[in-house]
């Protein structure tokens, strides 16, 4: 392959002044036309691979590669037809396997080829139509499956998104068709279900707990939107570069090709008399496949975003990113370097900013793996050192401003990346700005929040690396861990418990260090400590023996629990009671570790010392829900075992297939060896005399020797899959039970405490109509920079009620002030915790849901409650 045409293919347009550059678009085409024709005889097969891998792949440069194979057109029909025919293949194999990115940017592609006179108008028109017509036959009621409206919905988007890169070559040229397409768009958004809702939004809790009601823009209505807006100005988008413009006289030329019908799949069929269950079931796999694109937020003020573009341009500029985020995932530097040299002629480092926590905060879950959007935020700080730093630093003030409405799941993520954005830059952060969080309750969101993101920093570095950077506010060095993750070992100062059991944990600990066998320290156990002094002394006294003895690193621990994990399992069995007592305990010794916490109970849960219905007992046990508000700690440990129990069932399922196709294998060995010993069977009795004979039963019996074998692997794989079966059934038994026993739990501490009434606030003034429908992402209008944007905002949302009750009483709030602010929090936040999981797992609550319906979401249960949970699944109550 020529390094010089496949160069100039890849690189075509980033020095020309759409991309920033100085030199001339036109003549980068020229250049690259003229290489890709010298070695286009011989090298067809390579070139066309690339320059489909090419328009895939780098999406905002199809423009330029629409244009440059209508000039290959016009002096290679045939390779171009080949093209062609690539892309419908592609673009046909995309809507039968769903992949929504590729069929997305296929059909942009397409419509550039249609500028370029490559394909005839009517061949897209026909395109458009088969898509809206499929989406139209999904979403009826008789006919369709309007439980797969997630598909229809993104057919439509397809064809709106297109739009901006040929809606004026198809209006200039074939008006009534388009006019017709559109038509049917806007016949089947009347007849689609809105989806808009606040389950998805990453600020959707109010301050009593509810959902907010406010009207939020439907994504596909919101395109349909700015499709109409630009077709009102004359189909001109200034971010969608044009070069085709400059080539028209010869493009016109070219000959037109025929691209070919498509034929969308099928929606699945609607079982008769479907349950609201089964239709949830099978909307939450249609929106699994097509998922959303982008949570859009509004962090900054319009004038900041908005000033300088229209909202189709705002809507290409972040699909641009989103393309380049996606595409380029393996290549940070290259993704970072596309990212900020756009075609786009106007600044966009604010709605870059936007859309990359959009990103990040998107739910259900991002596309990508959180560190994946660190590391981009951090190129593009490199790459903009101008410029980007401070437009971060703008974000972070202003989403820190709102942290008290933003849904818990997005808050634990902000807090994840902002540390780890922060350990790439020597944790420089002007920390003096937060220092008014010392004052707040230790409840309030904000105070959580920056002592969440100071604790995770020293997971990430060490103690005094951050304390060093706290050299500007230095109170807040009370609000890191304890230095050097220091164990809590209650069995260091001998005042602290009873002579005896001091007396048993020091010779537990001595039997540890002389490295005495597990069966040993069992057999102690079993005579010196539990009949004397029960089981629950003798829990206590191994745990905290055990992990002292592994307490100076992971590694330490991890070899303790293995060589150990024995007698702990001995000591709780089979009892969850027990077991829960065992979490307790590892939890008080690593109380002062949040981080050592959550590993060690995720390991024994490993090595089947302690189960998940443990765990689960020991999240919802009095002193942890009292602290649902005040610490991330308890749901990190649970989200751990959720995701370890729901691995375990996948990977069964994994082993299942393989073991599936070893039986198959083996199934068709054993027939082939039964062949064989026919055929020698046969050979026998046909032979003529004693030699043939004697060769025969040789032959004979290889061949029941071969035949035997098979069928002891046949049996053997067979018995093999049995057992990997019969383990799944007990998983997927596991799995209900835990997602049972987390639902019965949140109703229970849910109705207790949302069906008692708030303390008494004293008169504290409620918020006014104006407050309470604001945009939920506004700043302070008057910040000019993005060093200084949200710094005038209103420190967090429960600071207005701190505000409102500190005017009477001479600026003190009263004590039932504070309780009543206090119980709003804990119920937002448990409610929200409720809300994320069950978003986070709907496919496996949708497992359940018959049971949960009939078990746990009972008359008797707070109504919000239910609401909440239906509201994650995105289900009618």
């Amino acid at each position: 392959m020529s390094s010089g045409w496949h160069s100039l293919l890849v690189r075509i347009g980033e020095r020309c002044a759409e991309y920033g550059g100085h030199a001339d678009a036109e003549d980068h085409i020229e250049t690259c036309f003229n290489s890709l024709l010298r070695d286009l005889h011989h090298q067809d097969n390579e070139i066309l691979a690339l320059l489909v891998q090419c328009a895939e792949e780098l999406p905002h440069k199809d423009p330029l590669y629409g244009t440059l194979t209508g000039l290959i057109n016009l002096e290679n029909t045939d390779f171009v037809g080949r093209v062609v025919k690539q892309v419908h293949d592609n673009i046909q194999a995309a809507l039968d396997s769903g992949n929504c990115n590729k069929l997305r940017i296929l059909m942009r592609f397409l419509t550039t080829l249609m500028c370029s006179n490559v394909i005839a108008p009517v061949s897209l028109i026909e395109v458009f139509e088969t898509l809206v017509s499929s989406a139209a036959t999904t979403i009826d009621e008789d006919g369709g499956n309007p439980a797969w409206q997630p598909r229809a919905d993104f057919y439509v988007f397809c064809i709106l998104a297109s739009l901006p890169w040929g809606g004026l070559e198809l209006a200039e040229r074939v008006p009534e068709d388009l006019e017709r397409v559109l038509a049917g768009v806007e016949a089947y958004l009347t007849l689609r279900k809105r989806n808009a809702g606040s389950a998805l939004s990453a600020f959707n809790i109010q301050e009593d707990g509810t959902e907010s009601t406010g009207d939020q823009e439907d994504s596909l209505e919101g395109l349909w939107s700015r499709i109409q807006a630009l077709m009102e100005s004359g189909w001109r988008v200034e971010s969608v570069p044009r070069p085709h413009l400059a080539f028209e006289s010869r493009l016109v030329n070219g000959p037109s090709h025929e691209f070919g019908q498509l034929t969308c799949p099928d929606a699945p069929k609607l079982p008769p008399n479907a349950t609201d269950v089964v239709l949830g079931k099978i909307k939450e796999e249609a929106e699994h496949l097509y998922p959303r694109r982008v949570g859009r937020l509004r962090i900054f003020p319009p004038a900041k975003t908005d000033e300088t573009m229209s909202p189709i341009d705002r809507f290409v500029v972040e699909e641009y990113l989103l393309d380049v985020v996606f595409f380029l995932n393996g290549c940070r530097k290259e993704c970072a370097a596309y990212m900020v040299g756009l075609p786009v002629p106007f600044r966009y480092e604010y709605l870059m900013a936007e859309t990359v926590f959009s990103q990040l905060l998107l739910l259900p879950s991002p596309p990508f793996k959180l560190i994946y959007y660190t590391v981009v935020m951090v190129d593009l700080c490199k790459a903009l050192p101008g410029a980007f730093p401070a437009v971060v630093a703008g974000a972070v003030r202003s989403l820190f401003a709102k942290v008290a409405d933003m849904d818990v799941e997005c808050r634990a993520r902000l807090v994840q990346w902002l540390s780890h954005h922060l350990s790439n830059f020597q944790f420089v952060w002007p920390w003096e700005e937060w220092a008014h969080v010392l004052e707040l309750p230790k409840w309030s969101p904000q105070r959580v929040f920056v002592q969440e993101v100071l604790e995770k920093e020293v997971r990430l570095s060490y103690w005094e690396k951050v304390k060093e950077s706290l050299q500007s506010c230095p109170k807040l060095v009370d609000f890191l861990p304890p230095k050097n993750n220091t164990p809590a070992y209650k069995y260091e100062d001998r005042q602290a418990v009873s002579a005896e059991e001091y007396k048993l944990a020091a010779e537990i600990l001595q039997m540890v260090r002389s490295k005495k066998t597990a069966r040993d320290i069992q057999v102690y156990m079993e005579e010196k400590i539990l009949p004397d002094h029960g089981q629950k002394m003798a829990i206590e006294i191994a745990v905290q023996t055990f992990l002292y003895i592994g307490s100076k690193s992971f590694t330490h621990t991890v070899g303790v629990l293995e060589k150990y994990g024995t007698v702990l399992s001995k000591l709780v069995g089979n009892s969850h009671a027990w077991q829960t007592v065992m979490v307790a305990a590892v939890a008080m010794f690593w109380k002062y570790s949040a981080q050592m916490t959550a590993i060690v109970i995720d390991r024994m849960m490993g090595y089947r010392i302690v189960s998940n219905l443990a765990i689960v007992a020991w999240v919802f046990s009095p002193e942890n829900v009292n602290r649902f508000h005040t610490s991330h700690q308890v749901w990190e440990v649970l989200e751990n075992a959720i995701n370890k129990t729901n691995n375990r069932t996948a990977d069964l399922k994994k082993d299942i297939g393989v073991a599936q196709k070893s039986v198959d294998a083996a199934t068709t060995a054993v027939r082939s060896a039964d062949s064989k010993v026919e055929a020698a069977l046969a050979m026998v009795e046909l032979a003529a005399d004693d030699d043939a004979k004697a060769r025969a039963k040789s032959k004979l019996e290889w061949a029941t020797s071969a035949q035997k074998k098979a069928k002891d692997e046949e049996s053997s794989a067979q018995e093999s899959l049995e057992v990997k079966e019969a383990l799944l059934q007990r998983a997927l038994s596991e799995q209900e039970a835990l997602f049972m026993a987390v639902y019965q739990n949140f109703a229970t501490i849910l109705t207790d405490r949302l069906s008692k009434p708030l303390p008494s606030t004293g008169g504290i003034k409620e918020e006014t109509e104006a407050e309470k429908t604001e945009d939920p992402m506004a700043v302070d209008q008057d910040s000019t920079d993005g060093t200084d944007v949200g710094d005038k905002a209103e420190s967090n949302g429960e600071g207005r009620n701190q505000k409102h009750a500190s005017r009477k009483n001479n600026g003190v709030p009263s004590t039932d002030d504070l309780e009543a602010q206090e119980e709003q929090i804990w119920r937002k936040c448990a409610l929200g915790y409720l809300k994320s999981i069950t978003r986070h797992y709907a496919t496996e609550v949708w497992q359940v849901m018959v049971r949960l319906d009939s078990e746990v979401l009972i008359d008797s249960v707070e109504p919000l409650v239910t609401q909440t949970v239906y509201s994650g699944l995105r289900r009618s109550c």
